[in-house]
């Protein structure tokens, strides 16, 4: 019987010990920054977008090749994006921070008026790596599937 006590308050103890997963919709609400990357695209504004950002930043798309140095690049980059997807929309789908070092996932909507020019819209997942300096990104490499838009907007068939 003490074997059984003993073996309970060590799992009691671990599971305790163990940190916990949120089980609200919104899973990163703890990390400012990706909360800030989200309302940064999610603003339509490239002066407001640029605040979220150090004026040296490094912005990556990878999926369209484009790569921008510094406040007035990656302010046109964000401005281009956001005539293209008038109605874009991001969403957190999860973040991770560790030291001035993170990732975000999130999933990115809207209708494609200019990357393709269908007028249809698109979802697609994606993930970001981002450096932090002084609370802000300094460098911001996104990650998503083109292949996926291309079939929603009609560009590519869809299987």
């Amino acid at each position: 019987m003490r074997r059984i006590f003993a073996f309970a308050i060590v799992v009691l103890a671990v599971g305790l010990l163990l940190p916990q997963r949120s089980s609200s919709s919104n899973p990163a609400s703890a990390s400012p920054v990706a909360e800030g990357w989200i309302a940064a695209w999610n603003s339509q504004d490239p002066a407001k977008w640029a605040t979220y950002f150090t004026p040296d930043i490094y912005y990556e798309d990878v999926t369209f090749g484009e790569i921008s140095r510094g406040t007035a690049e990656a302010s046109k980059f964000a401005a281009s994006f956001f005539t293209d997807v008038p109605d874009l929309k991001l969403e957190l789908a999860d973040s991770s921070m560790e030291g001035n070092h993170g990732s975000i996932q999130w999933i990115l909507s809207g209708t494609d008026k200019g990357i393709f020019k269908t007028g249809k819209k698109f979802k697609v997942r994606g993930a970001s790596i981002i450096t932090i300096n002084h609370g802000k990104i300094s460098r911001s490499i996104d990650y998503y599937d083109l292949a996926t838009i291309m079939k929603q907007v009609g560009v590519l068939p869809a299987s």
